[in-house]
């Protein structure tokens, strides 16, 4: 069983389609000899565990179970009967005509009849009163009415009962998704139930971990019913949520005779005039993840700038970039990375023309790990440089504006297919593309994917995709692996965030204040049970 919170995980997921887990589910049956009825006993079961260590002792308390036609309803037929025996008092109210059920819930359905359990029908409106005022006396109710293979919009009966549900003040766990919530694309089919707690069956799905579609999903448990992993990979399932568990290995480690040497040395470009606040926070990032040394090259107005607010750092004075990075100082940016371990170009940089064709030079002829954020993006965007393979490891970091440019399309579109966009760039390109925001995604030359559960509201003010950059970049010089170097620091960036908001600040916390959290977040990860 793995658990997800609004602010991080523990345990370790892969996300499916709603295709993709009915393929599981049948794998698990023919394939592996597993009947549908246990699987459906195993997800009974691990949701009453779930509502337990939730809720605490259920004996005594009132649990009204809503229950649909399909499979999803059989579950909460299993989470019936488990209650029983824990002494709850569950009650059932069918929202279909029970002779609707069939298969493995059928089976449930006429097990739970030989006790003593009280089932009830609802079948029109005027049932909703009595329902209504069940509801209201509940301790808890149990959303079994549709599951991840709903794709129609939710009318009549079905949505008076949802819109029930969401107005009384009872807590509600969903079983596998809140009922009408689209399990791919996270919109509700009209009306959707907000859940509290969400007990998702064998591997998450999209819309829990995606907006919108996590909104409704409340605190988040991925149940584990007993589907065996070479089905899961035999489907094609390959879309992991970061969590603890997957990026600790990932944390350098820190031997007891190393020294600064050890540790890297990252080389960042970044600044011009007006613009010195985004080269200080990446350089700010870089250093709390633990890089060995630091160089910021900027233009000569920058340089007193950033020595009197970074003196950990050293800077590279560069002869002819006064107020933006000049191409003519390119042989002296050259002659400074041979010495580096990794690079990051961007943050703050302006979309001067001359600069322009710099960070092309640059991109182009650096053997080096590089981080291109911001206008090094923009600067990058269009042009014939792209259509090559890099020579070097290249880590994109853009926010959906940028994103749209560099794939050629609107926002909206891009929005609409995140992960679909960022694969298609990263494979076509041969790049790391970070494509940052609410659920970050993450995607990589060879077509893996994943996703990013920390990380929260307080985040949107400027300055955090600059010290997101120094983090991954501070990793990339430590020699952490491209892939790996691009999730931990998506990961630990959310981390140190959702830390200042457990710490009583919900917003109007500082990018720089996140930079200042990432230690803290890396020791949590490493603590962790």
């Amino acid at each position: 069983m793995t658990s997800c919170g609004g602010r991080g995980l523990a345990g370790g997921m892969r996300v499916a389609t709603a295709e993709q887990m009915r393929r599981c589910d049948s794998l698990a049956i023919s394939e592996y000899g597993i009947p549908g009825l246990v699987l459906m006993e195993n997800a009974g079961q691990g949701m009453v565990a779930v509502m337990t260590e939730a809720y605490g002792g259920l004996a005594g308390r009132r649990v009204t179970i809503l229950v649909g036609p399909g499979n999803n309803g059989g579950d909460g037929l299993v989470i019936a009967r488990l209650l029983v025996e824990l002494g709850a008092r569950p009650e059932v109210v069918c929202c279909c005509q029970p002779e609707r059920l069939r298969g493995d819930a059928a089976v449930n359905l006429e097990r739970l009849t030989l006790l003593d359990v009280v089932i009830e029908v609802c079948q029109d409106e005027e049932d909703l009163v009595w329902l209504e005022r069940l509801l209201a006396e509940s301790d808890l109710v149990v959303d079994a009415l549709f599951g991840v293979g709903l794709a129609r919009e939710v009318t009549g009966l079905y949505a008076a009962v949802i819109r029930l549900v969401n107005v009384v003040q009872v807590p509600v766990v969903a079983v596998d998704i809140p009922s009408g919530l689209d399990s791919d694309t996270g919109l509700p089919w009209g009306v959707c139930v907000r859940a509290n707690l969400t007990c998702a069956c064998g591997l998450a799905k999209f819309a829990h971990v995606q907006p919108p579609g996590r909104e409704y999903v409340g605190r988040l448990v991925v149940i584990d019913i007993g589907i065996p992993p070479p089905a899961v990979d035999a489907v094609g399932v390959a879309v992991d949520l970061l969590d603890a568990a997957l990026v600790r290995p990932w944390i350098p480690s820190r031997p007891l005779d190393g020294h600064k040497g050890t540790f890297g040395h990252l080389l960042i470009m970044a600044g011009c005039l007006g613009k010195a606040g985004a080269g200080l926070l990446c350089g700010r990032g870089a250093l709390r993840s633990g890089v060995g040394l630091l160089t910021l090259a900027a233009p000569k107005s920058l340089v007193p700038i950033f020595q009197a607010n970074l003196p950990e750092a050293m800077s590279l004075v560069l002869p002819f970039s006064q107020h933006h990075f000049s191409e003519a100082d390119h042989e002296a940016l050259t002659a400074a990375a041979a010495g580096m371990s990794a690079v990051a170009i961007g943050p703050g940089l302006g979309t001067d023309p001359d600069t322009g064709v710099l960070v092309r030079h640059l991109y182009k002829e650096l053997m080096l790990p590089m981080v291109v954020d911001a206008d090094g993006l923009n600067l990058l965007a269009g042009d014939e440089v792209l259509r090559s393979p890099p020579v070097a490891p290249r880590i994109f970091t853009p926010h959906p504006g940028e994103m749209a440019r560099l794939a050629g399309v609107t926002t909206r579109e891009l929005q609409k297919n995140r992960l679909g966009v960022a694969r298609e760039f990263a494979v076509q390109h041969g790049v790391f593309v970070v494509l940052k925001g609410a659920a970050t995604v993450i995607a990589a030359p060879d077509g893996r994917l994943a996703i990013n559960p920390t990380g929260n509201p307080g985040m949107a003010t400027g300055g955090m995709g600059d010290v997101l950059a120094g983090i991954m970049a501070g990793l990339l010089a430590q020699r952490v692996g491209v892939w790996e170097a691009a999730c931990l620091a998506v990961y630990i960036h959310g981390l140190a965030a959702d830390h200042l908001v457990e710490a009583g600040r919900s917003f109007g916390f500082l990018a720089g204040e996140v930079a200042d959290a990432v230690p803290d977040a890396f020791r949590g990860v490493l603590v962790q049970d």
